[in-house]
């Protein structure tokens, strides 16, 4: 179990006792994720303009709610997902069933670039619309921060149109979605490497900036895409855009692109199966987040794990994602994604917790706004009529909270 304890903690000077909140939620088990703050039982807490205004103290309050006793936890957080796209791949898992891997089926033409045609024969709106019954399951397990990458367009307007359709699932659905640009996801038929390169660097991502339309940048840096200079180049021109960077690094060959990145700045390194000694020294020095993707690692029947005890004893923060995607996770759960991180990779239930809470916030640079229940943050929450949060990671699928909240509205 969950060490809990019942403990009062004190309104911030901003929102004084005798000040009247919106609405006091009474009798909850409260989990804040934050670590400031104790895990509470029979506590409250009150919520006034979409923010936490009062943790711990009975305030006054214009409307008041009983929570019977139920747990809450922060609004869950997905940090990388790819649920925007077209088509679907079932036929490249039937090849893997009959023993091709991911790399072969890539190289071959499949991967990537088959849902890349797909994508580039779909409108706008369809995209949206096949999009969004996948972020819907989603918020529906309790997501209130979602992050959704682009990536299968490889030319500059294909890409802007995902880009698009991303931030028009902002507008559709009642939580936050950010935006990453991935157009260094692969290299598309008949380009050159370098000559891809130069179209996102030179051409893409200016775009991208000027329109607004990504609040990060990502690259996906493997034996089958790109290497640590094309990431060198890709993240001087981030960061004359003032724009965060991520990368996709360590999943199927030890190349250091996680260490590169680390030490480069980035936000967060996902994968990470063949992550050594030099990328995680490099990670905890830069306090880059690792994100684990178990639900590809179960799709891709791959053998070696991320390795979590190492990240654990340098202080290596780690997240967890469904990395949502029509290829190697088509698995539309975020909890499904989190049992795997605990059955395959060894992480505790607290280390889940935190994993899907407030280290995925920070491995979308929203540590300050998702992923902990504080004074001051969104008001994003869930409540759940569950015994504890391991419960969460005991149960293989079926698992929804009773009320979701993104910025004090119920969902």
């Amino acid at each position: 179990m969950l060490k809990t304890k019942i403990r009062t903690h004190r309104p911030s000077d901003a929102s004084p006792v005798n000040a009247v909140h919106d609405v006091l939620y009474e009798n909850a088990r409260l989990y804040p994720m934050d670590p400031s703050l104790p895990s509470m039982e029979d506590t409250c807490f009150a919520v006034t303009d979409g923010r936490f205004s009062a943790i711990g103290a009975p305030v006054p309050a214009t409307r008041r709610v009983d929570l019977q006793g139920r747990m809450v936890l922060p609004g869950l957080v997905d940090c990388h997902t790819h649920l925007v796209f077209a088509g679907d791949r079932s036929a490249e898992h039937a090849l893997r069933l009959s023993g091709a891997s991911y790399e072969e089926i890539a190289r071959s033409g499949g991967g990537i670039l088959a849902t890349v045609e797909a994508v580039r024969n779909a409108s706008e709106d369809a995209l949206v619309e096949s999009a969004l019954p996948r972020a819907r399951s989603l918020v529906r397990e309790g997501v209130t921060t979602l992050e959704i990458k682009s990536g299968y367009g490889l030319d500059t307007v294909t890409e802007l149109k995902m880009l698009r359709a991303i931030r028009r699932l902002d507008e559709h659905l009642p939580i936050r979605v950010r935006a990453t640009f991935l157009g260094a996801h692969a290299v598309p038929p008949g380009r050159s490497k370098g000559d891809y390169l130069r179209e996102v660097v030179d051409e893409m991502l200016p775009a991208v900036a000027e329109a607004g339309l990504a609040d990060a940048v990502d690259i996906f840096v493997e034996s089958i895409a790109f290497d640590i200079a094309d990431l060198e180049c890709l993240a001087a021109r981030t960061r004359e855009l003032a724009l965060p960077l991520r990368i996709h690094s360590e999943q199927l060959s030890a190349m250091g692109g996680s260490a590169a990145g680390a030490r480069l700045g980035a936000l967060s390194c996902d994968h990470l199966e063949y992550a050594d000694g030099n990328d995680i020294a490099a990670m905890a020095k830069n306090d880059t987040v690792a994100v684990l993707l178990p639900g590809a690692f179960y799709f891709l029947r791959e053998t070696r794990r991320p390795p979590v005890a190492a990240l654990r004893r340098a202080g290596v923060r780690m997240a967890v994602a469904s990395d949502l995607n029509p290829g190697s996770s088509p698995i539309p759960s975020l909890l499904i994604c989190a049992h795997m991180a605990c059955t395959f990779f060894g992480l505790s239930a607290l280390e889940v917790v935190e994993a899907i809470t407030r280290h995925g916030a920070a491995a979308m640079g929203m540590a300050d706004c998702a992923g902990t229940i504080a004074v001051g943050r969104p008001a994003d929450f869930t409540v759940w009529d569950l015994s504890g949060p391991e419960q969460l990671v005991y149960q293989l699928g079926g698992l929804y909270p009773d009320h979701v909240y993104a910025e004090g509205e119920p969902v």
